[in-house]
């Protein structure tokens, strides 16, 4: 029998306090996933988190805190912008596979990489080598999900531009943060409700060893006006106010 490359047990205890059941399918999945990525991070820097305990509080545990702030109805569609090692989308897969999970990234060697990672786990997911303030003007992607993920450090307000495009009226866009967001809440409340957004809540979770992490749930209340997303220096340089 194979060793197991992370603490299964504990990564399952820490998804049951989100109230994730994680089965023996998905613990083996976040497993193998987790060695995966650390082969492939030998090739290509994907993560500076290498270390099994870490992947599991700071990677697999911190995707699955989106479970506890939502419950995404089965079969529920869902697009992970800018979704780099799979973070939180394909983490989320794993424990829901019933979702309908699209990963999108404009760098082609990441989602290579999370190609082999799903094929190897048996999952069918949609990988996107795009840009994202591109594809949320493309009407195949615009409006077509019941949620957007985001984990990135960018400014919410810069992140409601990529994102809230790709959500549908009702839907609900998720900025994963790691810091105190009640400022960035304040200055990007303008630019959310000019996307057609509103801000239904602000969930905080403490991970073990790793701090608080925020989820920001925006409610879709609105179509977005068709002059967003604009191109990428646009929304840099002149972030909505």
């Amino acid at each position: 029998m194979t060793e197991p490359f992370i603490d299964k047990a504990k990564l399952a205890d820490l998804a049951a306090s989100f109230g994730v059941l994680l089965d023996e399918t998905a613990r083996e999945r976040f497993d193998c996933y987790a060695k995966l990525l650390c082969e492939w991070n030998e090739k290509i820097n994907l993560t500076a988190i290498t270390d099994p305990d870490e992947i599991v509080v700071k990677h697999f545990a911190d995707s699955l805190s989106v479970l506890q702030a939502v419950s995404p109805a089965e079969g529920a569609s869902l697009i992970d912008v800018g979704t780099g090692a799979g973070f939180p989308g394909l983490a989320l897969k794993i424990a829901r596979p019933d979702l309908q999970v699209t990963l999108l990234d404009s760098t082609k060697k990441k989602l290579l990489v999370l190609e082999d990672i799903a094929q190897k786990l048996e999952l069918d997911v949609v990988l996107l080598h795009k840009r994202a303030e591109e594809t949320g003007r493309d009407p195949l992607y615009r409006e077509q999900f019941d949620f957007a993920t985001a984990r990135a450090v960018a400014n919410l307000r810069e992140l409601a531009e990529y994102c809230l495009p790709f959500v549908r009226v009702g839907g609900r866009f998720l900025a994963m943060k790691s810091a105190k967001t009640d400022a960035e809440l304040a200055e990007a409340k303008a630019a959310v409700r000019l996307l057609g957004g509103k801000t239904a809540a602000v969930h905080t979770v403490t991970l073990p060893q790793a701090g608080e992490r925020t989820v920001i749930e925006i409610e879709k209340r609105s179509t977005t006006p068709a002059a967003y997303p604009r191109p990428a220096a646009k929304i840099a340089r002149f972030p909505l106010k």
